[in-house]
Formats: structure tokens, sequence, C-alpha cells
């Protein structure tokens, strides 16, 4: 328990750092944004590429993982397409519950396997994220449109201009065709990728927005907890049934330990959802994680 919190609390303490900060206007309000943008759009991608531009892509356990993510996407969609019938929930309202149960928030997790598991940890879970990332942007997109009209040429667009995905092909055809990163490549995306994801928990905590919790607090905190507890106890009951251990099981229970990503209120935004609870959401999941995480954690372990 004490190595595990050994490596979770600096992560936790970034965030709320980053909070701190932006409640103090430092370095100013104009700062945040362009750090987001600079870290989603540059620095993450590249720490996807590399990441996967190395990974074990012939691993014989790599289509077990797959499946495995799928099968409990594929329940967690199904049942919130259930409860939608039954609560007759606009699109706006249900794109915005979806993404509070099925997305993640990309920064935390590989900071926390890489804290317990080191460079294969990272592989591991940039393979994971290749095989979720275009599946959950694609559910996520589908459920803020309303009545599904979003033809596929718009909806391949939408995901093909998603630098998270990008990066995700790129690492992978990098890898089948075994493209070398020599010449100071290699170092220059090892740089890249440092900075991403302490800038990436400082960004997390400077788009907390504690104000939105006082909104329809039942609904997130509902949500909260089919995201933080249900989904990982369902991941591990799965992995387990299906004979994982050890990291492979850890990965895939943190997967879906996650809290909301931050980049869901973006979207929201764009799709015409209901973005103030999505604010909430986000901000309720990233402070009940600090006590959830943990203990889903220590349950995998």
């Amino acid at each position: 328990m004490s190595y595990l919190l050994a490596a979770l609390w600096p992560l936790f303490a970034l965030i709320l750092g980053g909070y701190l900060l932006r409640r103090a206007g430092f370095p100013s309000n104009a700062f945040w944004p362009g750090a987001e943008r600079l870290n989603y759009f540059v620095l993450f991608p590249a720490l996807l590429f590399s990441s996967l531009a190395g990974a074990p892509l012939d691993s014989p356990h790599l289509g077990r993982i797959a499946g495995c993510v799928a099968l409990i996407l594929g329940v967690g969609w199904g049942v919130l397409v259930l409860l939608r019938r039954w609560r007759a929930w606009p699109a706006s309202r249900f794109g915005v519950l979806v993404q509070g149960t099925l997305r993640f928030n990309t920064y935390i997790g590989l900071a926390a396997v890489g804290a317990l598991f080191g460079e294969a940890g990272l592989s591991l879970m940039a393979l994971l994220l290749a095989v979720t990332v275009p599946a959950v942007n694609t559910l996520s997109v589908l459920a803020l449109t309303p009545g599904g009209s979003l033809g596929v040429p718009v909806l391949i667009g939408t995901l093909l201009r998603n630098p998270l995905i990008l990066a995700c092909i790129g690492g992978v055809m990098a890898n089948l065709v075994g493209l070398p990163l020599g010449g100071g490549v290699s170092e220059l995306l090892g740089l890249l990728a440092a900075s991403s994801l302490p800038l990436g928990l400082l960004c997390v905590g400077a788009a907390l927005q504690p104000q939105d919790l006082r909104r329809e607090t039942l609904p997130l905190l509902i949500n909260s907890m089919g995201r933080l507890l249900l989904m990982p106890l369902g991941a591990w009951l799965l992995s387990g049934w299906m004979g994982m251990a050890g990291m492979e099981q850890v990965a895939v229970v943190l997967l879906f330990a996650l809290p909301c990503a931050p980049t869901a209120y973006v979207l929201a935004r764009q799709l015409h959802g209901d973005a103030e609870l999505m604010a909430g959401i986000i901000t309720l999941q990233t402070l009940l994680a600090m006590l959830s995480l943990p203990l889903v954690l220590l349950l995998a372990l």
C-alpha cells in the first residue's frame, strides 16, 4: 500500500498544483489554454507515437487484451443505451453521460502505469490506448449527435482530425514497417514525451471547475460511481475470468478506473451537449479518483 501511495500521490499533487496555480493567476489565465493545446497537439502525441513505435505488437496476449477492453466498452454502451430509452434523454444529455462513463484521462493513466511498471507499463498502456481511443471517440461523437444522423464520411473526418488517434495510427504503422528512429529522432521524441505528462497533469488541475458541482448533484454522483467503481470492478472480474494477471490485469483495470478526460468538455461544447454537466462530471470524478484510484489498484495488484 505504501508503494502504491508513493507512486500515485505525486500525480495528484501535480493536479492540485495546477488548480492552485490557476486560482492564483500564475503565470496568467491565458497560459493554460495554450499549454493544453500544446500538450494535446504536440507533446502527448509524441509520447503515444514513441511508445507504440517500440511496443510489442507481436505479443500473443494482445488479442485477449483488446477483446477484454472491447467487451467492457460494449457492455457499458449497451447499458447506457437502455437507460436512455428508459429515461428519454436527449442527445445533449446522453452524450455527456456516455463520455462521463466511457472516456478516461490518458494523462493520469500513463503517469500511473509508468510510475508502477516503468517503460514496459507505458508500452502496454499505449497499446490499450491504440484500441480504446478511436472506439471511445467514435461512441462519444455518435452519442452527442441527435438521432445518430452523422454520416460515415463526416465521422471518419472528425476522428482523423484527433491528434491522439493520428499518433496511435502513426506509431503502429512505424512499428509494423520497422521505421528507424535514429539520428536523434528517438531522443527528440523522448524529450517531447517527458514534458507531456507533468504538463498534462497540471492542465487537468487548472481545468477543474468546483462551482459546477452544485448542479444536478445526484446525476453527478451516480455517473461518477459508475465510472470509478462499477467499470473497474467489471474490468477486474472479466480480466480475471479471461486469465489475465500481473501488469496486464492492472493496466486493464486502471484504464477503467480513470476519471473522465477534460477534453470531453471541449467535445460537448462543439457538439452542443450539456457542457455545464460535463464540467461537473469531470471535476467530481477527478476529485473522487484521488480516493478511489488507490483502492481500485490495491484490489488489482
